[in-house]
């Protein structure tokens, strides 16, 4: 008999049929109008070739312990131990570390991108647990975006407008009669969600978009960030210079005296600094379409008709979290802002800028107003923190200084990271360099349900399961229901949910009730969930179901705000709705960047060359883009069959201009090698007229798989990006600032998934007995 079990990934909710203890089918959520093809590759959690079946911990450590040499993690044995052992071998080094070191040692590297449950939420049971017993250093921002929350904060006074609550589709669609979309809006990037989704509906609103006739400008290297449908305009621009093409655009309205100087006035702090910066007063530079159109390769007279056309119809700016993922990233989401502010339409329906539409699957979407479910992480016992992409940093510079939103800071000396729920073998840049920092720490936990490249550089690594083998319920600020996660089969090997594994290391920590509070699994969904239905019927006379009923259904819908126009009650009257920033007003020049100096984020926005890019590239550079793809999140699910479908002969693609591969000598298909002065991999090419000449693409997930050799075999793009900080304001990563060079690689047949697996075979093998 088949059972059909509610449940909930960052794709989309949907129902696993299970028949006798065997997934056998996935049903996509019925009020989802575009669901994610990846829900149908969760069955393969539930295969145990690359499952952490039982405690297990590195030979070399186990024998040495702290005193062990860091340099044979990834190489070494592991030894299995009972979970009893294991758990006291954490306990013992958390307290070890925090008598000898100080709690500041110890880094919960944990990066959210775990189960999308809310009570099994590894991360934030991990900080939960370590804030009970004196605190840790953890991390701000993410590695998705970073830059650009940082200068909203300041220019804005909070980030909502990169984070769901900009201008919503709905209003967008109805009332917007020119777009201009820098980098993406798609539905590849919109499948995910983190905390997970109901329904998918990106697609929708580009189809009305598209039936209403509204004139679309797509600003991107890359033709395809846009379903071809939706009948745009492809401006195909270098990599990292959608600022200078902003600028000029602003600077071309204010040549001809078009700007809306009453909106400035009111509404802005500093424009006078900006508009000088765009005549050129001090740089002897003035930012009109000829300066753009040498800056980005895109042609003057373009530029000028659209500069036009932005102050004679209603008009919006949206701007993907993916290009202030680069050197200077902060300066798009800035400089996008200003040119908003000189049209002059923020605050009106359809007019102004937002960001991230579409790099989620909620951004954009009318968005809860109600209370998400979430396990506290408890109360921050110390004030110690890293930028999140700053990993390298911290471990190789111990004691060093760095710079965060206009503070000085130390970085600490961290002896102990305990990494939950997470992978930097995929997210960090320059995998090499974290090679080298991962050796330092004197001990590394990893917990998860996958052997991971993270979990095989481990010195304890725990087993934890995946969410379909425990109870849960998912649900964000960006989605319009909660839904449940039930059980779907039972836990493989000796695997325990995170709430069980650090309800059993809180004991023995000594602060058990104080983590468990007297609730277990099924007590905790309950009380989660009750905390949200009894906020929407208080704040919002929303009337959820109770507890029994939703559980039993499935999912349950939640208060929604609908044609949201962002920043309408300030452009009304912005003394009585002041902005938090340092003026009240939007910030175009500020006091507080000039005060600081960087070099690399001044006082107004502006364009800076990056550190890496086509416009200073060799004749056979090009500019690598490495992506989210198309068939998983980030490395989750590389081997299911939605990311098989996007390789081949075993590799991740190389998509390159045809231009490009005929000057090389590639042809569809081939081998190439992919390398620069960080690291070298191999991919399979792709020819491809929708990738701009000079850019070449490769997406972010494949499992990290270097051979003797030092080439990663898998197709990996982070053994190339760099590992800067967008500047010293934002401290976030810079991934899309990437030289590389790429040529043919006839001969080499190795299967990059065979590889990892023998190599993590030889790691966990049994050691022969001697006579």
């Amino acid at each position: 008999m088949i059972r059909r079990v509610p449940h909930c990934s960052h794709w989309g909710t949907f129902s696993i049929l299970v028949e006798d203890g065997r997934i056998v089918d996935v049903e996509p959520f019925a009020d989802d109008p575009a669901p994610s093809p990846i829900i149908h590759s969760v069955a393969e959690w539930a295969k145990p070739d690359r499952r952490v079946l039982r405690p297990m911990v590195r030979d070399g450590w186990l024998r040495s312990r702290e005193t062990s040499d860091g340099a044979g993690r990834g190489n070494e044995r592991f030894v299995a131990v009972p979970w009893d052992e294991a758990l006291e071998l954490v306990a013992t080094e958390i307290r070890r570390v925090a008598a000898t070191h100080g709690n500041a040692s110890i880094f919960a590297g944990s990066y959210g991108w775990t189960s999308c449950g809310r009570v099994h939420h590894a991360s934030s049971l991990l900080k939960r647990t370590l804030n009970l017993v004196g605190g840790f250093t953890g991390h701000v921002d993410t590695y998705s975006i970073a830059a650009g929350p940082v200068i909203l904060r300041h220019t804005l006074g909070d980030e909502q407008a990169c984070g769901g609550q900009a201008n919503t589709l709905d209003s967008i669609a109805a009332h917007s009669e020119t777009l201009v979309v820098f980098g993406a809006m798609s539905p590849r990037t919109a499948q995910t969600e983190a905390g997970g989704i109901g329904a998918h509906h990106l697609e929708g609103y580009l189809r009305r978009i598209a039936e209403r006739g509204v004139r679309v400008v797509h600003v991107s290297p890359l033709r395809d960030d846009l379903p071809e449908w939706v009948n745009a305009e492809w401006w195909p621009i270098r990599p990292n210079t959608d600022t200078a093409l902003m600028l000029g655009l602003a600077g071309e309205i204010v040549a001809d005296g078009r700007h809306d100087a009453d909106f400035l006035a009111r509404c802005t702090s500093g424009s006078d600094e900006f508009l000088a910066y765009l005549r050129g007063d001090v740089d002897g530079l003035r930012k009109d379409a000829a300066w753009a159109s040498g800056v980005t390769g895109l042609p003057a007279d373009q530029i000028r008709a659209l500069a036009t056309r932005l102050v004679q119809t209603r008009s919006m700016l949206t701007v993907s979290w993916a290009l202030q993922r680069a050197h200077h990233g902060e300066q798009p989401f800035w400089a996008a802002l200003g040119l908003a502010a000189v049209i002059g339409q923020i605050g009106l329906p359809g007019g102004g800028a937002g960001y991230g539409y579409g790099s989620l699957g909620g951004v954009g979407a009318p968005f809860a107003i109600g209370k998400s479910p979430g396990m506290s992480q408890g109360h921050k016992a110390i004030d110690s923190f890293i930028p999140v992409a700053r990993i390298s940093d911290m471990l190789l510079n111990p004691g060093e200084s760095f710079t965060y939103q206009g503070e000085t800071r130390t970085y600490p000396d961290v002896r102990l990271v305990y990494w939950a729920g997470g992978n930097p073998f995929h997210h960090h840049q320059d995998l090499n360099r974290l090679s080298k920092a991962w050796q330092r720490p004197e001990t590394i936990i990893v917990q998860d349900p996958m052997w991971t490249a993270t979990a095989r550089r481990a010195d304890i690594v725990l087993p934890a399961s995946t969410s379909i083998e425990r109870n849960d319920l998912a649900g964000n600020k960006r989605s319009d229901v909660i839904a449940a996660m039930h059980r779907a089969i039972d836990p493989l090997g000796q695997s325990r949910s995170d709430f069980d594994i650090f309800n059993a290391l809180a004991e023995r920590l000594g602060v058990g009730p104080a983590f468990n509070e007297g609730r277990d699994e099924m007590g905790w969904i309950r009380h989660l969930y009750d905390e949200s239905r009894d906020y929407a019927l208080r704040a919002h006379g929303f009337q959820m179901p109770e507890f029994d009923s939703f559980w039993e259904r499935g999912h349950a819908s939640v208060p929604v705000k609908r044609d949201h126009v962002y920043l309408d009650q300030f452009r009304a009257d912005p003394d009585r709705n002041p902005l938090d920033t340092e003026s009240g007003r939007i910030v175009l020049g500020s006091q507080t960047l000039a005060r600081l100096g960087h070099a690399d984020c001044p006082s107004h926005p502006a364009w800076m060359p990056p550190a890496e890019w086509l416009g200073e590239a060799a004749p056979d550079e090009l500019h690598l883009i490495s992506h989210q793809p198309r068939g998983r999140l980030h490395s989750q699910l590389e081997s299911g069959e939605s990311s098989l479908t996007d390789r081949r002969n075993g590799r991740e693609q190389l998509r390159l201009n045809p231009g490009d591969a005929e000057a090389r000598g590639i042809r569809d298909g081939d081998t190439v090698r992919l390398w620069n002065t960080r690291g070298a991999c191999l991919a399979t090419a792709s020819v491809s007229e929708d990738t701009a000449r000079g850019v070449a693409v490769l997406p972010t997930g494949a499992w990290f798989t270097p051979a003797d050799d030092g080439t990663e075999i898998s197709g990996n793009p982070n053994v190339l990006t760099l590992d800067i900080p967008s500047s010293a304001f934002g401290q976030g990563c810079a991934a899309h600032t990437c030289l590389i060079r790429v040529a043919p690689h006839a001969g080499d047949n190795r299967d990059p998934m065979q590889t990892y697996q023998t190599q993590l075979a030889e790691m966990l093998a049994e050691p022969e007995e001697t006579s």
